[in-house]
């Protein structure tokens, strides 16, 4: 494993602000296997992390689900998830953080291990190569406080929606092959949250409860 003594601390950021307008419902809350997609992403951060925060909307601050984890609410809206990489690097800006998106059902912790493990103090970010588009994959990735740095200022610069991966892109980032393409897949439709069930159970399996 790379030596850490002389990189940041490691906080971990779970984004679970979206609207999940092309689901119909709200990511976050969907079960898979016994647990919310959000309650098994915090899950997933245990021991890589000194602190996990969940990323949300100000208007769901109060949110059933969401009030269990520690909240960080973002500053603006309509930017998208680059908003809760700002909000977490004011938070703590000396901190790097390992920010997951929360719609990942295949998300393993052998992938989050390897990539606490390949931290390079000489590079912007460390992330894993998409098995879609071969680009990195921003929201699983960690981001050193330079880098963040960076995309606040963006941020807060811009008028429209920000994309983390182009900031990835246009940094020394360090991009991994991933160990398992399918867990960097996440689900924005119906049609997909079937499919993952689909495959995952080798049949097509009985409709969840509803989310929380």
């Amino acid at each position: 494993m790379q030596d850490t003594g002389t990189l940041p601390p490691l906080r971990g950021l779970v984004l679970a602000g979206g609207r999940s307008a092309r689901m119909g419902r709200d990511k976050a809350g969907i079960l898979v296997e016994g647990a919310t997609l959000l309650e098994r992403t915090v899950a997933l951060l245990d021991g890589y992390v000194a602190s996990v925060s969940v990323s949300v909307r100000t208007d769901q601050a109060d949110d059933e689900l969401r009030r269990q984890f520690p909240l960080l609410l973002d500053t603006g809206t309509g930017l998208g998830p680059a908003n809760g990489l700002r909000a977490a690097h004011l938070s703590d800006p000396a901190a790097a953080w390992l920010v997951l998106a929360c719609d990942m059902p295949g998300l393993d912790r052998r992938t989050i291990e390897a990539l606490v493990a390949a931290r390079d103090p000489a590079r912007a970010a460390i992330s894993w190569r998409s098995p879609v588009t071969g680009l990195p994959e921003p929201l699983c990735a960690i981001w050193e406080p330079a880098t963040l740095t960076r995309l606040a200022s963006l941020v807060a610069a811009a008028g429209h929606p920000v994309s983390p991966r182009a900031v990835l892109e246009e940094s020394d980032t360090l991009l991994l092959d991933a160990l398992r393409p399918a867990a960097l897949l996440n689900l924005n439709t119906p049609a997909e949250l079937d499919r993952y069930r689909k495959e995952k159970h080798g049949h097509q399996p009985q409709e969840e409860p509803d989310d929380a």
